[in-house]
């Protein structure tokens, strides 16, 4: 349950907060341990929909973690604890409701003698990733938490940045494809009906060409709203099935690694975010069967996801990773299950994960770029090839009675 409180802290400033606990006893023990005087507590009296939203855990995104992340690192290196940084990194979050509510649950945690770890664990605010949570043990125990941080950071601005660049990578394509559908469907739809009288009071045959495009026009003007229905309900329901049957986005996951050029990126680039952030866990001390699982678990493409966790039980029966995915159903690339066995060979998985990261990272942004160079001059040609035919199938009757 969420409170609100209104009272005085041990500065004797006046503070309206709100603080995530069970119940009011416990509201008032965390208050009382944070020295709080309070003058009223009540239960939040927030709109349904945020309740809900609290209730149901904020995501917290790549960019936000890790900012929060690269400030923490910088305190605690200057000296500070961590609940010191925690304090002053709150102040930065006045405007942000839920990410000040999870600092605030962490402070207060840390505040009844939890390790961050601990605390980390123990707040139902937002939802953290296994690995983040997981590393942040590890480096705790390791007395390593400014590093671990940083390295958290870094791995979660990548991710952000990589994301970002894809989205704006394929706004234009995307932009045009869907131009060239409304401007193909517009015609279709309104231009060719309104030709296609010239040509009924025509006493001749019609090409071949002009018989395909009035009879797609007069299928697009009977059924444009049966059309656009069907678009939605297919989209929905491939939406609905990706998220809640796993039999159906696992199939979905293999068909995509089987498309050209796009199966390529999409491995490399799950095998990228595996090996740094196998890397990461490994250089923080965490188990390797350990590391395997959560670096699986970050993974989007089921298949793959599937192949790493399959082989993480392998490993735990005694064989050599590289062993375990070379013998899997799918193969993966040969170059990253050879330097993963060179790395077990000669004890430098660390940084061999580190390097294959840093490598298919930048292979993938090589591939990224050219598909987007063959990219839009296919669009073009596409737009202006299907535009093209169309006028060119309704100027073929007025053509031929022309040399008549």
């Amino acid at each position: 349950m969420i409170f609100k409180y209104k009272g005085i802290d041990k500065t004797g400033k006046n503070v309206s907060e709100r603080l995530e606990a069970a119940n009011l006893d416990e509201v008032k023990a965390k208050l009382k341990a944070n020295g709080i005087i309070y003058s009223s507590i009540k239960e939040d009296s927030l709109p349904f929909y945020e309740k809900f939203k609290l209730k149901k855990r904020y995501k917290i995104s790549a960019k936000e973690l890790a900012h929060l992340s690269r400030e923490l690192a910088m305190y605690i290196r200057s000296g500070m604890s961590i609940v010191s940084a925690l304090k002053i990194v709150q102040t930065h979050y006045a405007q942000n409701k839920k990410l000040k509510l999870f600092i605030t649950t962490v402070n207060t945690h840390l505040d009844e003698g939890e390790n961050f770890y601990t605390a980390l664990k123990s707040q139902d605010v937002v939802t953290l990733p296994d690995f983040y949570v997981e590393s942040i043990r590890v480096s705790e125990d390791g007395g390593m938490l400014d590093e671990v941080l940083i390295e958290l950071s870094r791995f979660l601005k990548e991710q952000e940045r990589i994301a970002r660049e894809i989205k704006g990578a394929f706004a234009y394509p995307s932009f045009m494809i869907i131009i060239s559908l409304v401007m193909i469907a517009f015609m279709l739809t309104y231009v060719v009906p309104q030709i296609t009288g010239i040509f009924e009071s025509m006493d001749q045959e019609l090409p071949r060409p002009t018989k395909i495009v009035i009879a797609l026009g007069d299928f697009f003007s009977n059924n444009f709203q049966v059309i656009l229905a069907a678009i939605f309900a297919f989209v929905a329901l491939f939406v609905t099935l990706k998220k809640k049957v796993y039999s159906f986005a696992y199939f979905v996951d293999a068909m995509m690694l089987k498309v050209p050029l796009f199966g390529t990126i999409i491995l490399k680039s799950e095998l990228a975010r595996f090996s740094y952030i196998a890397s990461l866990l490994t250089r923080s001390g965490v188990v390797f069967v350990q590391t395997i699982n959560m670096s699986a678990n970050i993974l989007t493409n089921k298949v793959i996801k599937k192949l790493f966790l399959d082989a993480s039980k392998k490993v735990v029966e005694g064989k050599l990773l590289s062993h375990a995915l070379y013998n899997a159903d799918t193969k993966l690339d040969d170059a990253f299950i050879q330097a993963i066995a060179l790395g077990e060979e000669t004890s430098e998985v660390q940084n061999v994960l580190s390097n294959i990261s840093e490598l298919y990272f930048e292979e993938n942004r090589d591939k990224i770029s050219l598909l987007l160079t063959l990219l839009e001059p296919a669009l073009m040609l596409f737009v202006g090839g299907s535009i093209g035919f169309i006028v060119a199938a309704m100027l073929l009757p007025i053509f031929s009675m022309s040399i008549r």
